[in-house]
């Protein structure tokens, strides 16, 4: 969980008026992390509040697989 945080706070950092969904797309993409890793992460860092899960989760997971 640290990379994806740690990368996850440096793209927040370098680009502070992205939301925190586009941030952590970013972090995942194509660095091939789990299902359960981009699950695990993507509930500790973005607001689930904003947005459907179900749908986002698949298409993380699919990013991180092909970025």
């Amino acid at each position: 969980m640290r990379l994806v945080k740690r990368v996850f706070e440096g793209i927040k950092d370098e680009n502070p008026y992205w939301s925190d969904y586009i941030c952590f797309a970013e972090a995942v993409c194509g660095r091939r992390f789990s299902r359960k890793t981009v699950i695990r992460n993507f509930n500790s860092l973005v607001d689930k509040e904003e947005y459907e899960k179900k749908e986002i989760i698949d298409f993380l997971v699919e990013l991180s697989k092909y970025g």
